[in-house]
């Protein structure tokens, strides 16, 4: 391989170029806020599991096994409703068939191999995928999937366990804003990247369909369809100009 060649080839594998001690702290302070905001979120999914009839064990063995947080809500919420579990899994497992889908996307710059790439896979999520895909150099998109996805497991399990333990105690986890803190950290990843019209479009677009759906749909399903829109333009053939 020429040497150029290799040289590109190892900067998009982000070997020789580590990141500066600002950038890396950067990209840590975003990695732990999502971690913190999601994770905070776990204390509801606790409360509502035990409520449900599930055991803390249960409920805590959902969140280390499972863990996303869309399906683990769709599953206990099934429960809740009287389901079969064959129902709950079912609906849970559509639900985490967009994890599959990031996972397409992560690989290609995650590089993880043998152990790593099974631990990837069981940290491919909605918040560790999106710090990752903010960053713009390869080395910040592995560290930023990799603090993300352990911030997150960390922080929800904790919050998980917390909330089977005292569950109805701590009241409607909706008036300390938890419901509100991770569409908030996203929000926050979202708004430095729609400098371009066509991006600030595709986001309204996609708001404007998750939106309208999610009236009419499962937890998980809005997130889903909205994600059409950003295929369909992304698939849309571009106009390019022409000389005269």
């Amino acid at each position: 391989m020429p040497s150029q060649a290799r040289g590109a080839a190892d900067s998009d594998r982000g070997g020789p170029e580590p990141l500066s001690p600002g950038r890396r702290a950067e990209v840590l302070r975003q990695s732990l806020s999502v971690g913190i905001a999601t994770g905070a979120y776990g204390i509801s999914f606790g409360a509502l599991s035990v409520a449900a009839g599930l055991s803390v064990l249960q409920t805590q063995a959902l969140s280390a096994l499972m863990f996303t947080g869309g399906s683990q809500f769709a599953f206990v919420g099934v429960v809740a409703a009287g389901g079969a579990g064959s129902a709950a899994i079912a609906t849970a497992t559509l639900l985490g068939i967009r994890n599959g889908l990031y996972g397409l996307q992560v690989t290609t710059w995650l590089g993880a191999r043998g152990l790593r790439r099974a631990a990837a896979a069981q940290l491919t999520i909605d918040e560790s995928t999106a710090v990752g895909m903010v960053q713009p150099e390869p080395s910040g998109r592995r560290l930023g999937f990799w603090t993300t996805g352990l911030a997150v497991f960390v922080f929800w399990n904790a919050a998980t366990l917390l909330g089977a333990i005292v569950g109805n105690a701590l009241g409607d986890p909706k008036q300390w804003g938890l419901d509100a803190a991770a569409a908030a950290a996203f929000l926050g990843l979202l708004w430095p990247r729609l400098r371009s019209g066509e991006a600030a479009g595709v986001a309204a677009a996609a708001a404007l369909v998750a939106v309208l759906v999610a009236p009419h749909a499962p937890a998980g399903i809005p997130v889903i369809v909205a994600s059409l829109v950003a295929v369909v333009v992304g698939l849309a053939p571009r106009r390019t100009g022409v000389a005269t």
